[in-house]
Order: C-alpha cells, then sequence, then structure tokens
C-alpha cells in the first residue's frame, strides 16, 4: 500500500496546473442499495495508508470516532467513514487512511483502497443537488471513470469539523467588526463546512459578502461584476475589496482562479488571499507563483479575521530578511 504514496514529494508539481491526484477507496457494500460506491480523497491530504492497528476506544467521543491509535507515538483519532457517512455494511474496515490537513492529523477507516487518479479539475464536477441531500452536504465533487464507475470526493474538512467540534459559538465571540468604511469580500469555497465558517467571521465582523462555490462560478461572477464596473465607470477594487479561496474546488480549482484575476488588469488593486487545509509550505509557495498576495489555513477564525482585517484596512504585513 506504501507503493501508492511513494511518490507524493513530486505530486506537488500538479498544484497551478489546474490537475489533482485523488485516492480512490470504498467503505463496502451498501446493505439498502447492494452497491459498494467509490469515494476520493485529494492526495495531497494523505499520508499514509496501512493496515488497521488496535483501536483504544476512548470515553465522550462522538459515535463515529472508533477511537485512538498510537502513531510513532502520537495519539490519532480514528473516525470510521461509514458510520459517519450512515452506509449500513456488514464489510469489515480493515484499512486505515492516514490524513493531514488543518493542522490535525486523524486516521480514516475503510473497506479498501483501489488506486491514485490523476485528471483535471475540470472534470469534477459540482454534485447534483439530490446527490448533495442523500449524503448530507458530504460529497464536493463528482467525476465518472472510464469504466462507468461515480467517484464522490468526501468532503473530509466536514468530517475533521463534525468530529472535532472545533465551530462553536466561543470560537467567534472576540471577533471584533472592522473599522472604517463598509467593505465587500468576494469567496470561492466548495465545502458547506468552509463556508460556514466564512461566513460567520465576516458576519462578525460586520463586512458585507458574496459568495460562490467553486472557481469557475467565482469567475463567471468576478467577470461580470468588472463589466459592471466597467459600464458605471468605476473600478472593480470598488466594488470588491479582496478576494478569498479555496485551492481544492470542482472545475477551476484556487490557483487558476488566483492566476486569472492576477493576469487582468480590471483587477488592479484588488489582493487575493488563499484560505485552505492544505497550509503546507509548498502550497503557500506555489499560491505566491500565481500571485496569492497571503495564505491563511483553515479552521483558524480568528487568524482568517486578523488576516482581513489587515488586508481590507491596507496594512501590508513586512517581510523579514533572511538571515
Amino acid at each position: 500500500m506504501s507503493e501508492l504514496l511513494k511518490n507524493i514529494d513530486a505530486r506537488t508539481k500538479l498544484a497551478g496546473t489546474n490537475k489533482l491526484e485523488i485516492l480512490l477507496f470504498s467503505l463496502g457494500v451498501n446493505s439498502d442499495t447492494g452497491r459498494r460506491e467509490t469515494f476520493g480523497i485529494n492526495v495531497f491530504k494523505v499520508r499514509e495508508v496501512m493496515r488497521t492497528p488496535p483501536i483504544t476506544a476512548a470515553p465522550e467521543m462522538p459515535a463515529s470516532v472508533e477511537g485512538m491509535v498510537s502513531l510513532r507515538g502520537v495519539l490519532v483519532p480514528v473516525v470510521d467513514l461509514a458510520r459517519y457517512a450512515k452506509v449500513k455494511t456488514e464489510t469489515p474496515r480493515s484499512i486505515m487512511i492516514v490524513t493531514e490537513y488543518a493542522g490535525h492529523t486523524q486516521g480514516f477507516l475503510v473497506e479498501g483502497v483501489d488506486t491514485i487518479l490523476r485528471l483535471d479539475w475540470s472534470q469534477m464536477k459540482v454534485p447534483p443537488e439530490m446527490l448533495r441531500a442523500e449524503m448530507g452536504g458530504l460529497v464536493t465533487a463528482v467525476t465518472e471513470l472510464p469504466d462507468g464507475r461515480l467517484v464522490m470526493m468526501m468532503d473530509v474538512e466536514k468530517v475533521l469539523s463534525e468530529t472535532t467540534n472545533y465551530d462553536d459559538e466561543m470560537t467567534y465571540r472576540d471577533i471584533k467588526p472592522l473599522s472604517g468604511p463598509t467593505q465587500t469580500v468576494f469567496f470561492a469555497d466548495d465545502s458547506l463546512v468552509a463556508r460556514r465558517q466564512i461566513t460567520r467571521t465576516l458576519d462578525a465582523m460586520k463586512v458585507k459578502y458574496v459568495e460562490a462555490c467553486n472557481g469557475r462560478e467565482a469567475w463567471s461572477e468576478l467577470e461580470k461584476i468588472a463589466a459592471y464596473a466597467q459600464a458605471s465607470g468605476q473600478n472593480v477594487s470598488d466594488l470588491v475589496s479582496l478576494v478569498l479561496t479555496d485551492v481544492e474546488m470542482p472545475e477551476m480549482d484556487g490557483y487558476i482562479l488566483t492566476k486569472k484575476i492576477k493576469t487582468d488588469a480590471r483587477f488592479a488593486g484588488v489582493p487575493v488571499v488563499m484560505h485552505s487545509s492544505l497550509s503546507g509550505m509548498s502550497n503557500q509557495q506555489l499560491g505566491k507563483s500565481v500571485g496569492v498576495d497571503e495564505y491563511v489555513p483553515k479552521f483558524e477564525a480568528h487568524k482568517l479575521a486578523e488576516t482581513l482585517s489587515r488586508r481590507l484596512l491596507g496594512l501590508v504585513p513586512v517581510v523579514q530578511p533572511s538571515p
């Protein structure tokens, strides 16, 4: 199984090309439908794949959290994805996908892993409303394999949010309203959980916002705003103060969206902040290579508020020289 991820460092070259690689996995045969569905997770979020080690049960954990395992001295919570997704199956989940994103490490129990699939983000489509409702918002994108199987990208940020209870009222209580004139943030994210965090942060800041569910939708709306600004004799920066974008989105990722914004003179003066659970240094460097003004990790509402406040007030961070 380790061979699947052997060359993961080389895969960083995919970022910024609107391409991705996803690890395919299954949760078992669904007793209600008789089908074995195929799911996917971005390889960037996978640290390793292993046989499920002994799990130690822990009290007062969410129902889908089986317990903890010790990996090289680090305690890692283990989530039974079938139970979380309410997939009724008798198939044992003997494989564990160890994931690392948004500053957290967790294990996901699955029936088995298949292969790594490389494709273009444009091949990942927004799931139909019926599927999103059926899966409780757990699926953010869908693509079809040559053999006719559908692969559903799982919103692992939603899993993290709902198994750690990070997002409560206390998180936003101390966020201060932004002073000065009214400003508008345009943001794009395919995760319902991430959009909720962003809107709650902006509401606490008393900042207006416009939202989109993926990069392609965002670019379409931004072009309409640019056309309106031009027709009314305004600058786009008079209408949109800042763009906040996720990295992973179906149809167009955040790198391509940023590149389009930064190479279009109409958007001069509009800063772009990248907001992602892929917070590794390589991802930040790739963001800077396409013109991102700043990078802020997800699930850190106060850091998001601080970054947006500083940028909206025009307070650019001082970069210290290397020693």
